[in-house]
């Protein structure tokens, strides 16, 4: 874990710098996501609310939230299992927030979240983040060509 983030006594909380970062869902701020996401992250340009909601609705989600404002500061959502496999996506970190290491402590945030489990693979794709996530110990496939993929790519 980067040791500027720490683990919160109740274990459902990590903190790092001003920002908490929580798997509860109550806590998700769903406008606030679709917009980031359908107007700011290349992979999500223009995605309605309703399939955004239901993306939501069916996921494991984490926010990060400012400690003082309460006000969410970045998102990850995680599709598992909980037993042999994940897909981390929609990662984003509200612009005024980047360059603290928020990206990082979110994902190793994910990735102690789930560590529990035994997952035997937690994937995601990403264009331009490749640094954030080798800080987090995620690697390029070693053999892609064994993966495929049905639908839009």
């Amino acid at each position: 874990m980067n040791p500027s983030a720490t683990s919160a006594p109740s274990g459902d909380t990590v903190m790092h710098g001003a920002y908490e970062i929580s798997a509860d869902p109550a806590r998700i701020d769903a406008a606030r996501v679709h917009h980031w996401l359908s107007t700011d992250a290349y992979w999500a340009l223009g995605r309605p609310r309703e399939k955004q909601d239901a993306a939501i609705a069916g996921s494991l989600n984490f926010g990060a939230y400012h400690g003082e404002t309460g006000e969410m500061a970045a998102y990850a959502r995680v599709i598992t299992d909980y037993a042999t496999f994940a897909w981390l996506c929609d990662v984003y970190v509200d612009p005024q927030a980047r360059g603290t290491g928020l990206g990082t402590a979110l994902v190793e945030a994910v990735r102690d979240h789930l560590a529990p489990h035994g997952l035997r693979r937690i994937l995601l794709a990403t264009a331009d983040a490749h640094g954030v996530y080798e800080k987090v110990g995620f690697t390029p496939l070693q053999n892609p060509d064994n993966w495929m993929a049905l639908g839009q790519q």
